[in-house]
């Protein structure tokens, strides 16, 4: 034994990887949880539940997948199951993300015609869409705690949150925009740190 205190680390050492059905039963739930939105639900079971990937690993990932084109989970899903069990990961992870919740919605697409002007539907999806925006939000206010990102890329986040949210710039433009600002950021202080 030496006679240093061990420092504790801030996050448990992450699990072994998954193979492909580990990966399709872990984001099957996601995407049959994820009602307004599975990232929500993607992250607590890659992050926390089964420690899969560091917080920061996931942010990347994500970030990732919310500046190319389709659906940010999905292309998160595509991207970690490829990391993890090759192809056949990336399948499973998009199939375990999409068929729960195709079934549920060809299910109701099918009753929505009959029930679409009830005064009672149309207040359930009021209440359901305003719950998920709050996860979202949630989400993400849990996210940045934990990443704790430097005050500069923090400025850029809100930056990029009040040109879509009140200027209603484009997704591409912020992007091309703020996206090289915030590399050179990141950048500036890695060449800074000893």
């Amino acid at each position: 034994m030496s006679g240093k205190a061990s420092i504790p680390s801030e996050e448990p050492p992450l699990n072994p990887p998954p193979g492909p059905a580990q990966l399709f039963a872990a984001f099957a739930k996601a995407g049959l949880l994820g009602f307004g939105g599975a990232q929500v639900w993607v992250r607590r079971a890659l992050v926390e539940e089964r420690r899969w990937m560091s917080e920061r690993d996931y942010a990347e990932v994500l970030g990732l997948g919310q500046v190319l084109p389709g659906p940010n989970v999905g292309n998160a899903a595509v991207m970690i199951g490829r990391r993890f069990a090759g192809l056949l990961g990336a399948f499973a992870a998009t199939g375990g993300l999409y068929v729960g919740p195709l079934i549920i919605l060809m299910s109701l697409v099918l009753l929505w015609q009959e029930f679409a002007d009830n005064p009672l539907v149309s207040a359930f999806m009021h209440g359901t869409a305003c719950a998920a925006a709050g996860m979202v939000i949630g989400n993400g206010l849990r996210m940045s705690t934990r990443l704790r990102p430097p005050p500069e890329l923090i400025a850029i986040g809100l930056l990029s949150m009040v040109a879509a949210a009140w200027f209603r710039v484009p997704l591409p433009l912020i992007v091309l925009v703020l996206g090289p600002i915030s590399i050179a950021a990141v950048v500036w202080r890695g060449r800074r740190s000893p």
